[in-house]
């Protein structure tokens, strides 16, 4: 993915500070504002479709709770180890899926994309390879996609491999070796190395929380499993580094937590540690409201009131990072290039 400046700037989820997540309004939002890439979460249906939805479970972003045809639908789940209830993508047909509209998942924080409440359908995440070939011809230049599949694990316990699936979805869509274009992210390393096994060119990264466990490594070794602060300490991001074959990744997607010292303005050290040994680094999620930045970037007290949130992204950009998700790509684009 090219780029005129480091790091990147990729939509996360489109660009949802303005319009609600992950609909096409939100992508081509995110590119009319300068973002390199975008990124959708995958989940996927009962009949094996691809959708883009932050989680399988949809009542905070769809309508689906005001759809009389849907009410039969409403159930509890555990997914990931933690219990769930709502609607869950894997109970619905594309087809049903596809009449639901898009809501806004941040009412209170993020009213102007609440106005464009019911707008927008879903999508699949063919429609959105489309438009992202069709964003670049119009661009210019090549613009990339950063996928991240959600709870692999999961949905392959329910027959719906999310690396088959989504190997044959960009197979369908011509991207499968569309290497310079297409990153493949999750918090779950079995799922990127089904990708890598069933032959998607593209680079792979694993998603690292601040806290907690991978839950693909929990299912596998149960209380003995590494926590992700030990995947990132010395050792462990030496492992990842040097792993080799379909457990090869090519770089790690942090929180911006484990950037930012909490002692004060500076930095940890953890991007000079990551492309020490050769990994790339990004990190998520740049957004500009109080509720999210760093307490000493808030500024006036409303949760839904801008900080200082040039500083902050500033300050993480300038770690060196490869790439940074923003809600508001526009803001991230002002920040790299007062660096």
């Amino acid at each position: 993915m090219p780029s005129p400046s480091s790091p990147l700037v990729i939509g996360h989820r489109g660009a949802p500070g303005y319009r609600p997540e992950h609909t096409r309004a939100s992508y081509e939002l995110a590119f009319a504002l300068g973002a390199d890439a975008v990124e959708p979460d995958i989940v996927a249906t009962k009949d094996g479709v691809l959708v883009i939805r932050h989680e399988n479970e949809i009542s905070a972003t769809t309508d689906v709770a005001s759809r009389d045809e849907f009410a039969h639908l409403r159930t509890t789940k555990t997914v990931d180890g933690v219990r769930h209830t709502g609607w869950f993508t894997e109970d619905f047909t594309w087809a049903e899926l596809s009449t639901l509209r898009a809501i806004e998942r941040l009412p209170g924080l993020r009213q102007a994309s609440s106005s464009f409440n019911g707008a927008y359908p879903l999508m699949r995440l063919s429609q959105l390879l489309e438009l992202v070939d069709a964003q670049s011809d119009r661009a210019g230049r090549a613009l990339g996609l950063v996928v991240e599949l959600k709870h692999a694990t999961y949905f392959e316990g329910l027959g719906l491999p999310l690396d088959q699936l989504f190997a044959d979805t960009v197979r369908d869509s011509g991207w499968k070796d569309d290497a310079g274009r297409l990153v493949v992210e999750s918090f779950e390393r079995t799922v990127l190395a089904g990708i890598r096994r069933r032959g998607v060119r593209g680079k792979t990264v694993y998603l690292i929380e601040a806290t907690g466990t991978p839950y693909d490594a929990v299912a596998r070794d149960g209380a003995s499993a590494r926590t992700y602060a030990q995947e990132i300490d010395g050792a462990g991001l030496y492992a990842l580094a040097t792993a080799t074959g379909e457990a090869a990744i090519d770089g790690i997607s942090v929180s911006k937590t484990l950037l930012l010292d909490a002692a004060g303005d500076g930095t940890t050290d953890l991007v000079d540690r990551a492309h020490g040994v050769g990994l790339e680094i990004y990190s998520w999620t740049l957004r500009p409201e109080n509720r999210f930045l760093s307490k000493r970037f808030r500024r006036g007290g409303a949760a839904d009131r801008f900080g200082d949130w040039q500083r902050e992204f500033e300050v993480i950009i300038s770690t060196g990072v490869d790439g940074v998700f923003a809600d508001h790509p526009d803001l991230a684009v002002v920040a790299r290039d007062a660096i």
